[in-house]
C-alpha cells in the first residue's frame, strides 16, 4: 500500500498521547537512577564535579564529546576561522583560484598540527593511489585502497605508521587515525571517478586540492570527488534565495544542541550508568528500554552537531556538503539507519548500489551487503565487537528484504490488497515497530557495549515477556504510526512541489 494512507485524527492523537507518556515516564525513571548513583564509587571515572549550585555532577564518559569542549576547542575555533577568513577573501578576489587557497591552507594547517612526517605519510598514500588511478583498472583501485586503508586499521602496520610521528598530546590518536582513513576514502574516490572520467585523467593536484580541504580532512564527511570537483570548480559563486539565513539559522541550532546536550548530561547519566550492570540489574525495564534508545538518540546528536558545524563551514564556502544524518528516532528500516551520511554515500555509490544494482534480488542484496559490511568493518577498526555489530546489521539489511519478498508471495499479497490502506498500515507499523528494536539492540553493541547490550535484550525478551515485551512494542508501534505520518506529510508536500515545478 501507498505511503499516502491516512489514518483519523484522533487516532493519531491517541499514539502521540500513549509515546509522551511512556518517555515521561522512563526519562523520570533514568533521572531517579542518575540522582541515586551519582556518588557511586564505581561511577568516579565516568561523572565529574559539574554544576555545584545545582548540586549536580556531570557525565563525562564520552571522551570524544569532552574533548571537542576541552583541549580541542581552541584549536576548532582557531583553524576553522583562519579557514572560512583566508576562504572569503579569496572568493571574493580570484574565485576560481579558491581551491588551490583551501589546499594551502589546508596543508599548512595538518603540517601545524601534526607535524611534517605526518603530511609526509599522507602524501605518500596519496601518490600511490594517484599511480594506481593511471592504469584505470576499478579492480586495482579497490585492492590498493583498501590496503592502505589497512595499513592504517590492522596491526602492526598501523602501529609501524604511527611511530613515525615524533612527540606527544592529547589529540595525536584522534587526528592521525581520523586524517588517515578519510584520506584514503577520499583517495578512494578520487581513483574510482578517474576511472569513469572517458579521456584522460584528473591530475595529482585535482588530488590534494579534494584531499587538504580541512573542513573535512580530519573529521570528514566524505563528499566524494566528482560532486567536490564540480562544485569547488564553479567560477560564479551565487548564493541561493535566504541561503545566509538558513546558515545562520543552522549554526545556532548546533549551538542549541550543544547547550542542550550539556544539560542533559547534568541530569542523565546515560553513558555511565550501563558500564556498572550490577546497578542495571536493579532497574526496571522500562528504563533499560529507555537507556538503550538514549545511547542512540545521543550518538545521533552528536554526529549531527559535528557534521552540522562542518557543514555551516562548507556552505559558507558555496558548498552543498552530505546532509546530517537522519534522526535514529525517525527510523525503522536499516536501509536508512547510519550516523555519516558521507561515508553512507561512499559505500552506497562504490559497494552497495553497484553490487545490489537494484536491491530486489535475494542473492546480489546477499553479497552487496557483505561487501559493504566488509569495507565498513575495516574502515572502523577491526575487532570482536565491530565484527559482531556487522554480522547483525547485515543480517537485518538482508532479513528486511527476505521478509518484504516473502509477504508478495501468496496468499499475503492477495489478503493484503483486500484491506483498506489503513489496515496495511497498521499492519505495516507492527512489523516496524520489532523492527525499531532490532535496529536499537544491533547498535548499542557499538556503541556501548556486548554486555549491556545483552543485558537489554534478555530483560525485553525474556525475563520481561510477556508484560514489558508487549507493552513496549505497543508504544513502538504508536511511535512509528506517527513517523509513518510524518513521512506521509511530507511526500504530499513533495508532491506539491513536483507538480508546481512541471506548471
Amino acid at each position: 500500500m501507498g505511503v499516502k494512507a491516512t489514518l483519523p485524527s484522533y487516532e493519531l492523537g491517541f499514539y502521540a498521547l500513549v509515546v509522551t507518556c511512556a518517555v515521561v515516564y522512563s526519562a523520570s525513571e533514568i533521572f531517579e537512577a542518575s540522582r541515586d548513583s551519582m556518588n557511586r564509587k564505581a561511577f568516579r571515572d565516568g561523572i565529574k564535579p559539574g554544576w555545584h549550585y545545582f548540586g549536580r555532577k556531570m557525565d563525562v564518559a564520552d571522551f570524544e564529546w569532552v574533548m571537542w569542549f576541552t583541549s580541542f576547542r581552541n584549536v576548532i575555533i582557531f583553524a576553522l576561522s583562519g579557514h572560512v577568513l583566508f576562504g572569503k577573501l579569496c572568493s571574493m578576489t580570484l574565485p576560481q583560484h579558491r581551491a588551490v587557497v583551501y589546499m594551502l591552507y589546508g596543508i599548512l594547517a595538518v603540517q601545524g598540527s601534526m607535524g611534517l612526517v605526518y603530511l609526509m605519510i599522507i602524501l605518500s598514500h596519496c601518490l600511490v593511489l594517484y599511480s594506481v588511478a593511471l592504469a584505470k583498472q576499478k579492480w586495482l583501485c579497490y585492492v590498493a585502497g583498501l590496503c592502505c586503508l589497512a595499513s592504517f586499521k590492522v596491526e602492526p602496520f598501523s602501529s609501524w605508521q604511527s611511530g613515525f610521528v615524533t612527540g606527544a598530546f592529547d589529540l595525536q590518536d584522534v587526528l592521525f587515525y581520523g586524517g588517515s582513513g578519510f584520506t584514503i576514502m577520499r583517495c578512494m574516490s578520487f581513483a574510482l571517478e578517474s576511472c569513469e572520467k572517458k579521456e584522460g585523467i584528473y591530475s595529482i593536484f585535482d588530488l590534494l586540492k579534494y584531499n587538504f580541504y580541512l573542513p573535512f580532512f580530519f573529521f570528514g564527511p566524505v563528499m566524494t570527488f566528482d560532486q567536490y570537483h564540480a562544485q569547488v570548480s564553479t567560477r560564479e559563486l551565487r548564493r541561493k534565495e535566504d541561503e545566509m539565513k538558513n546558515i545562520r539559522v543552522h549554526a545556532l541550532l548546533h549551538v542549541g544542541a550543544i547547550i542542550a546536550v550539556d544539560i542533559f548530561f547534568h541530569f542523565f547519566y546515560i553513558l555511565t550508568l550501563p558500564t556498572d550492570l550490577k546497578f542495571m540489574n536493579r532497574l526496571s525495564d522500562w528504563s533499560l528500554a529507555g537507556l538503550a534508545y538514549s545511547n542512540l538518540v545521543y550518538d545521533w546528536v552528536k554526529a549531527a552537531v559535528m557534521f552540522g558545524v562542518i557543514n555551516t563551514i562548507a556552505r559558507l564556502d558555496h558548498l552543498d556538503p552530505p546532509q546530517p544524518p537522519k534522526c535514529i528516532t525517525m527510523l525503522y528500516v536499516f536501509a536508512e539507519t547510519h550516523f555519516d551520511r558521507g561515508i553512507n554515500d561512499w559505500l552506497c555509490k562504490y559497494v552497495y548500489d553497484h553490487l545490489g544494482e537494484n536491491h530486489d534480488n535475494i542473492m546480489k542484496e546477499l553479497v552487496a551487503t557483505i561487501a559493504t559490511f566488509a569495507v565498513t568493518t575495516l574502515w572502523l577498526g577491526p575487532c570482536e565487537i565491530v565484527y559482531i555489530w556487522s554480522v547483525f546489521n547485515c543480517f537485518g539489511l538482508n532479513f528486511e528484504l527476505w521478509v518484504q519478498k516473502f509477504f508478495q508471495q501468496e496468499p499475503f499479497a492477495k489478503l493484503e490488497a483486500k484491506m483498506s490502506e489503513a489496515t496495511s498500515r497498521r499492519v505495516r507499523a507492527v512489523f516496524g515497530a520489532a523492527n525499531f528494536w532490532a535496529i536499537v539492540l544491533y547498535n548499542i553493541l557499538a556503541l556501548n557495549s556486548l554486555e549491556f547490550a545483552m543485558l537489554v535484550t534478555k530483560r525485553l525478551l525474556l525475563t520481561g515477556f510477556p508484560v514489558s515485551t508487549l507493552s513496549i512494542w505497543f508504544i513502538t508501534y504508536c511511535g512509528v504510526q506517527l513517523i509513518k505520518e510524518h513521512e506521509r506529510v511530507l511526500a504530499i508536500e513533495e508532491e506539491k512541489c513536483d507538480k508546481a515545478k512541471v506548471e
